[in-house]
């Protein structure tokens, strides 16, 4: 049984920064890929920043230069930094974690997820 516990979240005014921490639990060895997702009302679910086993990092347009994703591989832990923030980041941040077994089938595992809103 996996489970992903998020932390951080919050509320912040405009320009402000908050971070945004995932642990992930139980029988996985490693997963392929960690990142974060965010649901805004009315939006479908989107991806805002992964990294890959091998090192490689994928960042929504949306959030190049203000957010910044780390991973540790040996702890089962990624972070989310985000900088510069806007009241269109106003989400729930759902934690994201992909095994992918040695025939190719990809599953997802999913925080509970956090609210971020940026208000003044």
């Amino acid at each position: 049984q996996v489970q992903l516990v998020e932390s951080g979240g919050g509320l912040v005014q405009p320009g402000g920064s908050l971070r945004v921490s995932c642990e992930a639990s139980g029988s996985i060895f490693r997963f392929n890929a960690m990142g974060w997702y965010r649901q805004a009302p009315g939006k479908q679910r989107e991806l805002v920043a992964s990294n890959t086993w091998g090192g490689s990092t994928y960042y929504a347009d949306s959030v190049k230069g203000r957010f910044t994703i780390s991973r540790d591989n040996a702890k089962n832990t990624v972070a989310l930094q985000m900088n510069s923030l806007k009241p269109e980041d106003t989400a729930v941040y759902y934690c994201n974690a992909v095994t992918i077994n040695g025939v190719g089938v990809r599953r997802d595992y999913w925080g509970q997820g956090t609210q971020v809103t940026v208000s003044s």
